[in-house]
């Protein structure tokens, strides 16, 4: 099992930002939209540095959707902020309407998704946005891992054409992956090679994938990690490819089990190489209040639920 060293934990959100910036150092069509919440999305310093590009709508989700269509009718590439919760189902009639359906170059970006947003609880963690998305057509949906994963995600939407949502967190997490990375949008990242099984992850469980290997490996347990950073379009000759090594698959993730990764990944077994699959993931409930690392225990999203994954997984696929 690989290593992957890391000297600091960063929060994604400021991968975001800094990604944001250096768009809008290098490409003055970037424009940025945020409803109320600039300091969270790290959006700041774009806002200091270009103020004629930066529009606060505040308190206003659905107008800022609807501003943000507008500007690229006139060639501007507007990046609209707010808490992913906020950025999806608040306003999933105006991504739908005025956005997705007519192909619209915005680029959604989310922060604060899933249950690591933590104490704010139910009513502001959101673990079914992968799934609303993914069901758009023309909508793109990334989900990176660490802070450079999210800034070269960033970079790269804005030379993507059509629409975004780029889901990203608040929480700290080990920064590991290349600071020069090129982030190719729909094809996933091997992580370590291996032979028993196949562990796709995605976002925050990505890291817990990798502490997952290590414990597997102490077992005797090759596994093989593959970060799914795209999850429409799904890298399906990636997990083909696996899978046809390994024999059986585990998807992790920080959302609802029905609609994201699992689901994604499921769909694209099913109709070429069916193999046992185990999902970790949300199963199907509403967050609550707490700290970050104890809503994660308690919903079943740490490294040990990974491990216990592969060993039920591993024991179907001998059966």
């Amino acid at each position: 099992m690989k290593d992957f060293p890391y000297t600091e934990k960063k929060d994604t959100r400021s991968g975001f930002g800094a990604g944001l910036l250096e768009l809008g150092r290098t490409n003055p069509n970037v424009v940025g939209l945020c409803a109320d919440l600039t300091g969270s999305l790290k959006m700041d310093a774009f806002q200091k540095e270009f103020p004629e590009r930066f529009f606060q709508v505040g308190i206003a989700e659905a107008n800022m959707i609807g501003l943000a269509a507008g500007m690229t009718i006139g060639g501007k590439i507007p990046f609209t902020g707010t808490f992913a919760n906020f950025s999806t189902g608040r306003v999933y009639d105006q991504i739908r309407q005025s956005v997705a359906y007519s192909g619209k170059n915005v680029k959604i970006c989310a922060s604060h998704a899933g249950l690591t947003l933590g104490e704010d609880g139910a009513t502001h963690q959101i673990l079914e946005d992968i799934g609303m998305m993914r069901m758009l057509p023309h909508m793109t949906v990334i989900n990176p891992c660490d802070f450079n994963q999210t800034k070269a995600a960033t970079i790269a939407i804005a030379g993507h054409e059509g629409p975004v949502y780029l889901r990203f967190g608040r929480p700290t997490v080990p920064n590991f992956t290349p600071a020069d990375q090129k982030f190719e949008i729909g094809k996933a990242v091997m992580l370590n090679e291996g032979t028993d099984v196949s562990i796709f992850a995605t976002g925050h469980l990505v890291w817990k994938a990798i502490l997952a290997g290590h414990i597997l490996a102490e077992k005797g347990i090759n596994a093989e990690i593959i970060n799914i950073h795209t999850i429409k379009p799904i890298d399906a000759e990636a997990i083909l490819k696996s899978a046809a090594k390994t024999g059986c698959v585990v998807t992790a993730e920080e959302h609802n089990r029905f609609g994201g990764l699992g689901d994604a990944v499921a769909q694209v077994l099913v109709a070429n190489n069916p193999v046992p699959q185990e999902f970790v993931a949300v199963n199907d409930t509403f967050g609550e209040s707490g700290t970050p690392d104890q809503l994660m225990e308690k919903y079943g999203l740490t490294e040990n639920d990974i491990v216990a994954a592969v060993e039920r997984v591993i024991s179907r696929k001998n059966k």
